[in-house]
């Protein structure tokens, strides 16, 4: 294998689940996904950092959903960093991959030299779930505490959902000798087995942030425990993997667990935005306030926060009003 190259298990999501233990997991490795979902904006380091961390999170939660299904996490602060928003489209056919794309909107004169999550202010951590056309979409929303993304993430998933849950995630870019520097980031997402289905109907809570060991007791808090100081030896270059596979590395962490692994879910770089989507997005102005959105060359224009792409319109072909002609 050379380094720098596409490795077999880049831009994958292995599940797996621990029959010891009750537990069940995912394994991430992020390569030119992560790449495709940065390149497309000259973000500082610190807001990299969070749109990396936001992006694993989703591949790792996202691996669960269903045949085109979406899944959006999203971050709403008052800090430097107002928003970053992720969406997670699950594969159109069985064995087609998934597709993700980030962005975050931040304002760069109020930005510091703390560390990334120091970044987003009081706000909330938000999770949602499409399940398509004609179905309510699930929502839930836990506040932005605990240090990091990762934390928020797991708070969410005792609060909202009473799932034990934790992430161990590593992100950056990597310096390979001879190799253009690139982001990799790669993670490991433990979730205690539960009774029913995730994201299904949830009560109203308590209002307290829940934690993961208000949530287990008896055998179930031991072998979640366990399975978590088994965690906690791993190290950045396990999690990142450019040598070590998803497999091996779930062997070496929890051979005493007896893991059992599925099949991984490719996940790409993509975006679904068309002229058409913009299109329809437009279809609910007049005339006159698609006036106000010409610009002096006499178009409507509209970039796409997620991806770049440009375009560039007719002002008499957008609108309700389009084609009604001059007396419309």
């Amino acid at each position: 294998m050379t380094l720098g190259h596409q490795i077999a298990w880049d831009d994958t999501v292995l599940p797996f689940q621990l029959d010891a233990s009750d537990i069940r997991g995912r394994v991430a490795r992020l390569d030119g996904a992560l790449n495709g979902i940065l390149k497309q904006h000259n973000y500082p380091p610190q807001v990299e950092a969070l749109v990396a961390e936001m992006a694993l999170l989703t591949a790792l939660i996202g691996q669960t959903i269903k045949l085109r299904w979406k899944l959006q996490l999203q971050v709403q602060s008052k800090g430097p960093v107002r928003m970053i928003s992720t969406d997670y489209y699950g594969p159109e056919a069985d064995g087609a991959p998934a597709r993700i794309r980030a962005y975050a909107s931040y304002d760069p004169d109020r930005l510091t030299d703390a560390a990334p999550f120091e970044q987003v202010g009081e706000g909330y951590f938000a999770i949602m779930i499409d399940q398509g056309r004609g179905m309510t979409p699930y929502q839930g929303i836990t506040p932005l505490d605990g240090g990091s993304l990762a934390a928020c993430a797991e708070a969410y998933f005792a609060q909202s959902e009473q799932l034990p849950t934790r992430f161990s995630l590593s992100f950056g870019r990597s310096t390979e000798p001879g190799v253009p520097e690139h982001w990799r980031a790669g993670g490991v997402m433990l979730q205690h087995m539960p009774k029913a289905s995730p994201f299904a109907a949830k009560g109203e809570g308590t209002g307290e942030v829940l934690r993961a060991a208000d949530l287990l007791h008896d055998d179930q808090a031991e072998n979640w425990n366990r399975a978590n100081i088994l965690l906690d030896t791993v190290d950045t270059l396990e999690l990142i993997g450019p040598t070590l596979a998803p497999n091996d590395l779930l062997l070496r962490l929890f051979h005493e667990e007896m893991p059992r692994v599925y099949d991984a879910q490719a996940v790409r770089f993509g975006c679904t935005c068309s002229e058409d989507r913009v299109r329809q997005s437009l279809s609910i102005y007049s005339a006159r306030d698609i006036e106000k959105m010409t610009t002096p060359d006499g178009r409507v224009t509209a970039d796409c926060q997620f991806c770049g792409a440009h375009y560039d319109l007719d002002p008499a072909s957008v609108g309700f009003e389009a084609g009604k002609g001059d007396d419309a």
